[in-house]
């Protein structure tokens, strides 16, 4: 079936869009989208895709759900649209991000600028209701973005993997570590941060690796 993603994605993911599984998504996510109020909005659906096409992919950081509050969800993963208040697991990627790189804490959550420069901010369910946390998971997203994760390991070299928490290290479980560099950590939510995600030097530490390996470093 045909679906609107970056072309490159679109050629790579080819096989996943006609399988059974993904139509019955697509039918799911049709109803749903005529039916209720759901985030993002449908042209965001793929915008992790649309902003940083397969080839450009240099780092994957994993999350869950797309943020279920008005204005919040824009298809990328812990981020948020400009004008909104910065969510507390994004507080704490910046504070990782200051303490590790000297970065000061920016004014906006819109992480675009990341996924331009080659970051995939991959949410493991891409679509959620408003004000409902977790309901469109188990619907088929999770096999899609397990396709996605299992595409870039066996198609790319030396990526960096970002693993917050269980269920994103659940998520890599597949990922190759002979080509690829993998940081794991606790979630950066203010339930675990102190547990480990602070002082993780993360951003650092892909940057070091994407040069050891003739790329250019993240501008975080």
């Amino acid at each position: 079936m045909q679906v609107r993603i970056e072309k490159s994605w679109g050629e790579q993911l080819k096989e996943e869009f006609d399988k059974p599984y993904f139509q019955r998504l697509t039918e799911f996510v049709r109803k749903e989208y005529s039916s209720t109020t759901v985030y993002p909005p449908a042209k965001l659906i793929f915008n992790a895709f649309d902003s940083c096409p397969f080839n450009e992919v240099k780092v994957v950081i994993v999350g869950q759900d797309p943020y279920h509050a008005p204005g919040q969800a824009h298809g990328l993963s812990f981020s948020v649209n400009d004008g909104i208040k910065i969510p507390p697991s994004l507080i704490n990627i910046y504070k990782e991000i200051r303490d590790d790189l000297g970065i000061e804490i920016p004014y906006s959550g819109n992480l675009e600028r990341w996924a331009k420069q080659g970051v995939l901010l991959l949410n493991a369910t891409l679509t959620v209701r408003a004000h409902q946390a977790g309901s469109h998971q188990n619907r088929g997203w999770e096999v899609f973005t397990d396709a996605v994760i299992n595409k870039l390991s066996r198609e790319s070299d030396h990526l960096v993997f970002m693993l917050w928490g269980s269920y994103a290290q659940r998520k890599g479980a597949s990922i190759d570590a002979n080509r690829h560099l993998i940081l794991t950590s606790p979630h950066p939510s203010p339930l675990s941060a102190h547990r480990g995600f602070f002082g993780n030097r993360h951003f650092s530490t892909a940057n070091k690796y994407l040069i050891a390996n003739g790329k250019n470093p993240i501008n975080w």
